[in-house]
């Protein structure tokens, strides 16, 4: 879809730009965008073509209001049904608490297109700000977010391009890590498992950090189990059993994430398996429920409650120094617990 000549990126849309951009006329696009009136398809489809293409998001907000911001500050995240967000917003809130935002969740479960729809909806409300999970989005989500004239932070990620603002760790280096720790304890028959593949970028990162580690001692991985659907003790138990039967010299087990580990941990300890002797594992994530496990998981501290609280601290313009377009990255910890060898 070709831009309005003299079309500038940087200035709020209107419903003019649609209307250059789809070649009919305000009134047809207004109907369109309201669902409203009797529309052709395909004149429906070339404004709706158009406008994903501009980013034109209508505002919803009417009468004398239409030209301010409300207090709300948009936060998109794929998943509410592991232990990662909940940290995150826990940041996010209590950064927030004082400022006078209120903090408005929509949940994507790792979408692209839902992404799309829930950035539709919240910056139709004409938000303060908005607080986006990853750096991965379809082409008019991104083009939603570059158009909103607002502050843009896309956190947990800072391997990629952002919008505007950043804040998060670097996958790649965390599984680069990761991967040297193992094999400096001995380990060389290393296998992965992970929920969620492809759809979640950050853990496809280590992954590939993982194993340009592993390439660069020589290394390649003795199997992997890659599972769709989301983490959960007992796909945790059920991966681990399938590796170890399909390749039983693994000696070293790596997950997308603690709960699944956790999974793996138990279903060893249950086989009476000895870790981290015969085999060693390791999460992501460094979440609270490792702690109450009959040993520790090896795992990494992915900096949760501070990468809310910094995104916070830029959409409430309290981060001395950020004015947009900065890339703030924190660094994760790498915590050996009880099942790397020598820990």
């Amino acid at each position: 879809m070709t831009k309005p000549p003299g079309f500038d990126p940087r200035r709020t849309l209107t419903l003019r730009d649609v209307s250059e951009a789809s070649g009919v006329s305000e009134m047809t696009v207004s109907r369109v965008l309201r669902n409203r009136g009797d529309v052709s398809d395909a004149t429906r489809e070339r404004v709706l073509e158009a406008a994903r293409a501009l980013g034109y998001v209508p505002n919803k907000i009417a009468g004398a209001l239409a030209s301010q911001r409300v207090n709300l500050v948009g936060v998109v995240i794929p998943s509410l049904s592991n232990m990662v967000f909940p940290e995150v917003l826990t940041g996010i809130s209590d950064t927030l608490e004082n400022t006078g935002l209120q903090p408005v969740v929509g949940v994507t479960n790792y979408s692209p297109e839902r992404e799309e729809t829930v950035i539709y909806e919240m910056l139709s409300w004409r938000p303060s700000g908005m607080i986006v999970a990853g750096l991965e989005h379809s082409d008019a989500s991104r083009a939603m977010l570059a158009q909103a004239g607002i502050p843009i932070v896309e956190i947990m990620d800072i391997d990629g391009t952002p919008v505007d603002s950043a804040v998060g760790i670097s996958h790649r280096r965390a599984g680069r890590q990761m991967a040297e720790a193992i094999i400096a304890a001995g380990y060389r028959r290393i296998a992965f498992c992970g929920t969620m593949m492809p759809y979640d970028h950050r853990a496809k990162k280590r992954l590939e950090g993982f194993e340009e580690a592993l390439a660069k001692a020589g290394l390649t991985l003795a199997d992997r189990e890659f599972y769709s659907g989301g983490s959960a003790l007992l796909k945790g138990r059920e991966m681990t059993e399938a590796v170890l039967q399909r390749t039983p010299d693994v000696d070293f087990l790596y997950y997308s994430n603690d709960m699944i580990g956790a999974g793996g941990l138990l279903y060893c300890l249950d086989k009476g398996i000895d870790v981290p002797g015969r085999i060693g594992l390791a999460g992501f994530n460094g979440v609270e429920l490792l702690d109450g496990l009959p040993r520790r998981l090896a795992t990494m501290d992915a900096c949760r409650l501070q990468i809310g609280r910094r995104a916070a601290e830029i959409i409430a313009g309290q981060h001395e120094g950020v004015i947009g377009g900065e890339v703030i990255e924190l660094f994760p910890t790498l915590q050996p617990g009880d099942t790397i060898r020598g820990s």
